[in-house]
């Protein structure tokens, strides 16, 4: 652990779990599409690909990934919400762990893709987004691909004010040896305006 609870924790108090299951749920009996981030992903991969799903939470995400035929990796530092997640797919691969210490967990650097979705940049420990930024950058295999959604204003955050900007977050993934490829607004894949109140990136991994 990084030493320092990360802004999720001192919002929920690591106990959202079930409480966080039940709104995504809900979402779904009421007729909305909850898995924009996993069909986006999906676009970008091939067959059977190995994705790192960082800050997976309950699961949502990587089980409809492993659904469409991928191998899915969850980490996250939230053992309610990682409850769920083993609770749904007890046999897809949870790991609890900080992603500030990736390297920790002994995963083998070699994912297609590592996706940090659902504001976990925005929510990390504060201090420590370069690190989380580089660990996974290291995770990926040459050519892998970092993909991240997260909230820049107040109306897209559950906080009064953004504590990362994209140049910063762009800055940390320069030093980590990625490059932006792609940025957009929605996981829909509406075109990214600047100023805009969320992004969604897609940086790659250096193939040297």
């Amino acid at each position: 652990m990084t030493g320092q609870r990360d802004r999720w924790a001192e919002l929920t108090g690591g106990q959202a779990g079930e409480e966080y299951a039940r709104r995504f749920a809900r979402l779904a009996a009421s007729g909305h599409d909850i898995h924009g981030e996993a069909a986006f992903c999906t676009a970008l991969l091939k067959p059977g690909a190995r994705v790192l799903d960082a800050g997976c939470g309950t699961g949502r995400i990587a089980i409809r990934l492993a659904e469409l035929g991928h191998y899915c990796t969850g980490v996250d530092v939230d053992p309610s919400m990682l409850a769920v997640a083993r609770r749904n797919a007890p046999t897809q691969e949870w790991l609890h762990g900080d992603l500030a210490r990736l390297d920790t967990l002994g995963l083998e650097p070699d994912f297609d893709l590592a996706l940090a979705a659902g504001n976990v940049i925005p929510l990390l420990a504060p201090g420590t987004e370069s690190a989380v930024i580089r660990q996974l950058a290291a995770a990926l295999r040459p050519g892998g691909l970092l993909v991240t959604g997260m909230g820049l204003d107040a109306a897209h955050l559950p906080l009064p004010e953004p504590p990362v900007t994209l140049t910063e977050f762009d800055h940390w993934c320069a030093q980590a040896g990625l490059t932006l490829r792609q940025r957009y607004a929605t996981w829909d894949g509406d075109p990214y305006r600047e100023g805009g109140g969320y992004a969604v990136s897609v940086h790659s991994r250096s193939t040297t």
